[in-house]
């Protein structure tokens, strides 16, 4: 027979998984609570929280290759490889070989993976006005600059 329980973990917000908690955990706290919402949103269009990175920048920066795409949104290449394949079979993006690095591919986004990244985009945006609610310009600016600089100063090492 095993003991009786008497912890309940907290709820999100409480205790350590509040105020009083580590920052890299609540970083990641919120980064699932974000991806959760973000995962419900576009279920309906068939497109997940990577795709819609992968889109993303595809969109910002044409051109890009695999390997570079799996940098910019932190997945593996493997990972971006079977994103890549989903979405050049329904049609989202296409590819052409490097002009000088023939090996190289090149991927963009096509009329249609321009459609379904702007659908994705307008759910997404909603999602993001809900993340800055309640902030006024100067501390949505604040937190932007210290979000990016961890992720510069990290990465430096």
């Amino acid at each position: 027979m095993q003991p009786e329980r008497t912890v309940v973990p907290p709820a999100p917000g409480e205790g350590k998984r509040g105020e009083e908690g580590y920052l890299g955990y609540l970083l990641r706290q919120a980064q699932a609570a974000v991806r959760l919402s973000m995962e419900r949103s576009l279920a309906d269009l068939g497109v997940t929280p990577p795709q819609f990175a992968v889109l993303t920048m595809l969109k910002a920066y044409p051109g890009l290759s695999g390997a570079e795409v799996a940098r910019l949104t932190f997945l593996t290449p493997q990972t971006v490889g079977v994103i890549i394949g989903n979405l050049e079979r329904d049609g989202a993006i296409r590819k052409s070989p490097h002009p000088v690095h023939g090996r190289i591919l090149q991927w963009t986004l096509t009329a249609r993976g321009k459609a379904l990244l702007k659908t994705c985009r307008e759910r997404v945006l909603a999602l993001e006005q809900r993340l800055a609610a309640g902030l006024d310009a100067k501390a949505e600016t604040a937190i932007r600059r210290w979000l990016a600089r961890i992720a510069t100063d990290l990465q430096e090492g």
